[in-house]
């Protein structure tokens, strides 16, 4: 695909829901592993013992962190065997524009990913700047984990 096919294409569909990606289980064990990466091991993530008796969660809840740094898993863009624009040579992250939190994920629940594309132009460099609004949801709980604002650039 051209750069100039993808822009029509994502000009079609701005303010429009554009993905739902696939349910993930966020285990205790991926929750473990981001603690000890990031050096974050306080006990509401990282010891499901005392977070079930002492914690407003009734459970060892995700990193909010964790939860946004799977958004690039949940909208399956690091996938080579499946790009969402094939041509692309190149996708980045470009940063994000506002990140909220609103509900927790308790280790073992399911959460998955709505994309809404918000804008998309032209950027230097034979490229697109893509701003989404990805809504990180949990199954069977009505608030979301994570809204959050997204700037990705693809470069053809």
């Amino acid at each position: 695909m051209s750069l100039e096919t993808v822009l029509a294409e994502l000009q079609s569909n701005v303010n429009q829901e554009v993905q739902v990606g696939p349910w993930l289980t966020v285990t205790q064990a991926m929750i473990d592993d981001f603690g000890r990466v990031t050096g974050d091991m306080q006990w509401i993530h990282v010891d499901p013992v005392r977070a079930a008796a002492e914690s407003p969660f009734g459970a060892a809840i995700a990193h909010g962190y964790l939860t946004l740094s799977l958004i690039p898993q949940l909208i399956g863009s690091v996938d080579p065997e499946r790009p969402r624009f094939p041509g692309v040579k190149m996708g980045v992250n470009y940063g994000l524009n506002k990140v909220r939190f609103p509900h927790p994920v308790r280790a073992g629940s399911k959460v998955r990913a709505r994309v809404t594309l918000l804008s998309v132009e032209v950027v230097k460099g034979d490229g697109l700047q893509l701003i989404n609004r990805v809504t990180v949801e949990i199954e069977h709980v009505a608030k979301p984990a994570c809204v959050a604002e997204t700037v990705s650039r693809v470069y053809f």
